[in-house]
């Protein structure tokens, strides 16, 4: 189906990008157990070196999709709606989630990570999972480390996307508002596509060389400048390129050239990565290429979505129906599950093996067999 044939607005192929991202974002979770030198919440004994480079190919694109593809979807379900409707209905799908998911899913992320680094051994010796519960839901204070956001009391860990994205979507109603009433958004509809492909390319090399320094990303959601800076620039692109069809025409028309340049730019980083020292002004070069680097790949894969996955399945109506929850619910069972394999010492690939396939297994089995199965629990993990 082409982006015109239809007179259904809906995109599917947002809806397959949607589901991709997460599946991805899974796997990279996964994935994090494994590479070598990267600090995450727990690590697996089998770190291994050139598991970083698949990750670094997908890591600097991978969460700016989720909130382009956010971006899009606000503006159709904004424009089909009107604002009350919209906030209201983001609200019940974005805030009720992510409460449940900070209060009954992550926090055994949090203790498995203290009884990992040994917080628990060392200053709460003894100390079971209910009794971490009495503690962690008083806010009292943690040792240094003691788990990601162990400063504040507790953590949302995987969960941070669901704030930021909440934020980017209350303040799109009034820049939505400014951007239709001072003739900006007629403008930018008007603008030729090329124009419309290098400006945001221009946009985030700004973001990159004036705030990129400054200080690393925590997505803690305050004093988080370039992460906001970043993503909610990428929301509100996606806000603004949802129906131009004169640019989709484009992204579709120039797939392989994107693609190429794409894979281009990530082998010059690799030689930055691995190769050059990068000091002074190349280090600035560097990330103008990374810049270049994470909008060819958006390009690429908004293009070959755009041409092979706009079309509807019942595949993709379930997997878009179920994806939410088990983004929820995926690290947990990825951290419990690889936190008990580890005494087994099975090897790297069956380690791997194992925790991959309990996580999917785990997922989908909560998924069907108690959250859909229930209407309260369907709210709860933002199912339709």
């Amino acid at each position: 189906m082409s982006l015109t044939q239809s007179n259904n607005p809906r995109r599917y192929d947002i809806d397959a990008l949607r589901v991709l991202a997460f599946l991805c974002l899974i796997l990279y979770h996964v994935s994090m157990l494994y590479v070598d030198g990267w600090g995450w919440h727990i690590k697996s004994d089998y770190q291994y070196q050139w598991v970083k480079f698949p990750m670094l190919l997908i890591n600097q694109w991978r969460m700016p999709l989720l909130f382009l593809v956010s971006g899009i979807a606000s503006s159709f379900l904004l424009r089909k709606i009107g604002p009350a409707a919209f906030i209201n209905s983001r609200s019940d799908r974005l805030l009720i989630p992510f409460l449940a998911g900070v209060i009954l899913i992550v926090p055994p992320q949090a203790y498995l990570q203290a009884i990992a680094n040994g917080t628990i051994e060392q200053h709460f010796p003894g100390m079971n999972y209910l009794k971490f519960l009495s503690h962690y839901f008083t806010f009292q204070g943690w040792p240094a480390g003691s788990f990601d956001g162990s400063e504040f009391g507790f953590t949302w860990n995987h969960l941070w996307f669901i704030p930021y994205l909440f934020l980017y979507t209350i303040v799109l109603i009034p820049v939505s508002w400014v951007l239709r009433k001072s003739k900006i958004e007629l403008a930018i509809r008007q603008a030729g596509a090329v124009t419309l492909m290098l400006a945001p390319v221009i946009i985030q090399i700004i973001w990159q060389l004036s705030l990129n320094d400054e200080k690393p990303i925590s997505h803690a959601l305050y004093d988080d400048g370039y992460a906001h800076a970043m993503f909610g620039s990428y929301f509100l692109i996606g806000y603004l390129l949802s129906d131009h069809v004169a640019l989709w025409r484009v992204i579709v028309r120039l797939r392989w050239i994107t693609l190429l340049s794409a894979v281009a730019c990530y082998l010059t980083l690799l030689l930055f990565w691995f190769v050059i020292d990068t000091d002074g002004w190349l280090d600035h070069l560097e990330g103008v290429i990374a810049t270049f680097n994470q909008w060819l790949w958006l390009l690429c894969v908004m293009g070959w979505a755009a041409r092979l996955l706009n079309q509807p399945s019942s595949l993709l109506t379930y997997a878009n129906n179920r994806i939410y929850p088990w983004y929820i619910l995926h690290q947990t069972i990825t951290i419990i599950v690889a936190f008990w394999l580890a005494k087994y010492s099975l090897g790297g690939l069956v380690e791997f093996g194992l925790v991959t396939l309990t996580t999917f297994a785990g997922c989908y089995i909560l998924t069907e067999a108690v959250i859909a199965r229930s209407n309260l629990l369907k709210i709860v993990f933002g199912m339709k």
